[in-house]
């Protein structure tokens, strides 16, 4: 059978990119289109566009940049219908995908949704509308099934695939010795994946750096970014060293991290890392998800233990001040580490067990079986 994945951002390529090996062992004659980037390529699907051309974060750069978005979109459109594929499999990206489902469903594809959309943070009717395009909804997160019944729509939970990816990470035991101090404690530094998180986030990162002479600080790079956006704010830093690509392998050897707000702070978690949430977008956005905003917590970690668990600077919150003071106290000895590396626990527990890539590969293939058969 044929799909067409659209994936957003550098997690949804991850999480695409395994889903797609899982349904070939279901069905080893798969073939797959994708918006997505180098993962899923590497996985066997045919990409047609990079997430990074699509990867706008918050209200006010969305609105910006709305021209392309649109142009991206009919783009999208047209490759779908002249490829037709047996199902479309949305992962994430909520503003683009929700659109592209109503699109697939008024033209008769199947639409199958991935890890859910946010709807439950904010604008939260918005469950209606996947209720009325996706035929099947996949969910990572527990609290989701109990969100959408509220609607009166049953989703399959399958886990989070965030444990798939820990399960198969091999760690590194060269990578301490390729630090330039591994006689020194090494805290991470992830400001995220997009250009405007690194820009908001990371000069605040590094400016608490100078506060703790005694441990090494790595800031986590990724590829799909060019290294001239990180060199204009760590220049000032000689100290600071960075790694690409390697936020697993630079987790596993941290003492403690820093880390904007999103997929990278549940991951640290179940890493058990303890870590300060950091978040900065433009005035403009802040304000409007100020008030649109309908749950307490901006952390997928706060948000799965149902409490504050970790620590979140947002917005005017995040200064280098802050950041120092809160990173003391889950420095060894300090007086919130014992009790975030507790919280962790509780959450692990909560998540489940690994194999949310195989359990939702082998259910869409299942899903669309009777359909090819008749």
């Amino acid at each position: 059978m044929t799909y067409y994945v659209i994936a957003g951002e550098r997690s949804g390529d991850l999480h695409g990119a395994n889903l797609i090996k899982a349904i070939r062992h279901h069905d080893p004659e798969a073939q797959f289109r994708a918006y997505g980037g180098e993962q899923m390529e590497a996985a066997g699907a045919t990409l047609v566009r990079h997430y990074r051309d699509m990867a706008f974060m918050g209200f006010w750069e969305v609105a910006k940049n709305l021209g392309t978005i649109r142009r991206i979109m009919r783009e999208c459109q047209t490759d779908l219908l002249a490829h037709r594929p047996d199902a479309l499999i949305l992962i994430d990206y909520a503003g683009f995908n929700l659109r592209m489902a109503r699109f697939a469903k008024k033209n008769g594809i199947r639409v199958f949704y991935y890890i859910s959309p946010k709807v439950w943070a904010w604008n939260q009717r918005r469950a209606l509308n996947i209720k009325a395009n996706v035929d099947r909804l996949f969910t990572i997160l527990p609290f989701e099934t109990e969100f959408f019944a509220k609607y009166d729509y049953k989703v399959d939970y399958v886990g989070n695939p965030l444990l798939d990816a820990l399960a198969d990470f091999q760690p590194d035991v060269a990578f301490a010795q390729r630090i330039n101090n591994p006689s020194k404690p090494i805290i991470a530094l992830l400001p995220g994946s997009r250009r405007q998180e690194i820009t908001s986030i990371l000069p605040t990162m590094l400016a608490a750096t100078r506060q703790f002479p005694d441990y090494q600080f790595v800031v986590g790079t990724v590829s799909n970014l060019p290294t001239t956006l990180y060199d204009s704010f760590m220049a000032e830093f000689p100290d600071v060293l960075r790694v690409s690509d390697a936020a697993y392998d630079l987790l596993h050897v941290s003492t403690a991290a820093l880390v904007t707000s999103g997929t990278a702070t549940l991951e640290t978690a179940l890493l058990n890392v303890p870590q300060v949430v950091c978040y900065k977008t433009t005035g403009v956005s802040y304000a409007i998800a100020k008030r649109l905003i309908a749950v307490p917590f901006i952390s997928l970690v706060n948000l799965i233990a149902g409490s504050e668990v970790v620590k979140e600077l947002i917005q005017d919150d995040l200064t280098p001040a802050k950041v120092t003071a809160e990173l003391k106290k889950i420095m060894p000895g300090g007086s919130g580490r014992e009790k975030q590396l507790a919280g962790y626990g509780e959450i692990q527990k909560k998540m489940g067990e690994p194999g949310a890539s195989e359990r939702a590969g082998k259910r869409m293939v299942e899903e669309l079986l009777p359909a090819q058969e008749a």
